[in-house]
């Protein structure tokens, strides 16, 4: 084989690689194993040491959600697929918060803050025909967050834990509103 066609081959590999991972925005939701080792690729939640970043400034600790179902939500500014999911959030919020769900949605934004605070501030989404903000706690992530958490190889990410802790779904890439529904009614 030449160089030119283990290079081609190559390059074909990782193409396939690519769309397979969701990294191209992908509209069907993938379930894959954490790696293995972590905490999460046992089923438990991240260590109770993961701490976040909110937008003012102030820190959450992951664990302070237990007995709670919790949907950990990586995403960014400049992800379409996340900006899709992003009313489905909020409109789970207003109908299973008050049942103990909550919502974290995680920015993986480069720039932090300076970019991931006006969007949150500015930007409204259509909820069921009424222009709404994002109503969940929006915090500040970067790879070793994610890293905590099992990694990540596409956005929008999300971990589903249940109320005792444990990792029940990790959707990678834009899962369908009525899967997801049915996820979070599940754990309820």
């Amino acid at each position: 084989m030449t160089i030119r066609m283990k290079n081609a081959s190559l390059l074909s590999f990782a193409a396939a690689l690519f769309l397979l991972a969701g990294l191209g925005g992908c509209k069907r939701s993938a379930e894959i194993p954490a790696a293995s080792g972590s905490s999460v690729a046992a089923g438990l939640a991240p260590e109770a040491s993961v701490v976040l970043t909110k937008l003012d400034g102030t820190t959450t600790a992951v664990d302070q959600y237990k007995g709670k179902v919790v949907l950990v939500n990586f995403w960014a500014t400049w992800c379409d697929p996340c900006k899709i999911e992003i009313p489905w959030l909020i409109d789970f919020n207003n109908k299973y918060g008050p049942k103990g769900l909550v919502i974290l949605g995680v920015s993986m934004d480069d720039e932090g803050r300076k970019v991931v605070e006006p969007f949150v501030n500015n930007q409204n989404f259509d909820v069921n025909g009424h222009q709404e903000k994002m109503n969940y706690p929006i915090l500040l992530g970067d790879d070793k967050v994610a890293d905590k958490f099992g990694g990540l190889i596409g956005m929008p990410t999300s971990f589903l834990f249940s109320r005792d802790g444990k990792k029940v779904k990790t959707v990678i890439g834009l899962i369908s509103y009525d899967e997801l529904d049915k996820a979070l009614q599940a754990q309820l």
